[in-house]
């Protein structure tokens, strides 16, 4: 179980990868020249160009299924291409988080089912707790392309200072919400595998995607905020993907995860501060 997992999330990392740095290559070839304001052509229609300022950057790597956004209005077609694009992003970034659980709830339905069903259950709970980050990906699709369309509507997406002010309240507020009881309530049931799993043990197929649906609201509770501030940074930046990836490894899976919390919210506090007076760049920003 733990090869599968170590090779899935392998996978995950690498499809993401190679989307990403082809979506970069394409960026490359519309993509403003550096030192100047005016937009690539056809980025202005991404989700989020206008409302991150880190699209115009060829190299801060978009996601590939904005690729599929980039026309005019909005497209079932585009909306599908995210969606896939961003549960194959959460599959990178939190299995190695809720790797522990896995093979706890492995271990216990392994006593008490025969080990196929065992197998399947597991991966069945798997399901459930990406279905949580699938649907989130959703109103990530719907949330990008009104802000972008919103932000061109009154006239703000060239205007740099004001996406520097946005990014840096996003950062503010992931920062204030790492010190709240909703966080600490959240990241304790992430951090306790076998708590959450005596507290909601559920026998049988159904009841292991109740238990990864359930689990997976938890960790939505837990990293909303985290994931806010990839968003407003650029969704799929491989450089934030990667430093977040470690942050809710190291607040979930180690011994002194709520004092990461704690750290990673002063760190948002002083950078969100500090972007949005103007007196630092989001990496990636014009």
């Amino acid at each position: 179980m733990l090869v599968i997992l170590i090779l899935l999330t392998i996978g995950a990392w690498g499809l993401t990868i190679m989307q990403a740095q082809s979506m970069a290559g394409r960026m490359g070839d519309v993509v403003a020249p550096a030192g100047t304001n005016a937009p690539a052509d056809g980025m202005g229609d991404m989700p989020g160009a206008g409302t991150t300022g880190a699209l115009p950057d060829a190299k801060a790597a978009a996601s590939p299924g904005m690729a599929e956004m980039a026309g005019p209005g909005w497209s079932l077609g585009g909306l599908m291409a995210f969606v896939v694009s961003w549960a194959i992003m959460m599959a990178a970034m939190m299995l190695p988080a809720v790797a522990p659980l896995l093979l706890l709830y492995r271990t216990i339905a392994g006593k008490s089912m025969s080990r196929d069903a065992a197998f399947i259950s597991t991966w069945v709970l798997v399901l459930g707790y990406l279905l949580v980050w699938t649907a989130v990906g959703v109103g990530v699709y719907g949330l990008t392309r009104l802000g972008g369309e919103l932000a061109r509507a009154v006239g703000l997406a060239e205007q740099t200072p004001w996406l520097a002010t946005g990014v840096g309240a996003v950062l503010i507020l992931a920062g204030l919400y790492q010190f709240t009881p909703l966080k600490v309530t959240c990241l304790r049931h992430c951090q306790s595998p076998f708590g959450f799993l005596m507290g909601h043990w559920r026998s049988g197929t159904a009841g292991a995607l109740r238990m990864g649906v359930v689990h997976g609201l938890y960790c939505l509770g837990c990293c909303w905020a985290l994931f806010a501030v990839l968003v407003a940074a650029g969704v799929m930046s491989l450089a934030w993907m990667l430093l977040l990836t470690l942050v809710v490894f190291t607040e979930k899976v180690l011994p002194w995860g709520h004092r990461t919390a704690y750290g990673v919210g002063a760190a948002f506090l002083v950078l969100g501060i500090l972007i949005a007076s103007g007196r630092l760049a989001l990496p990636g920003m014009v």
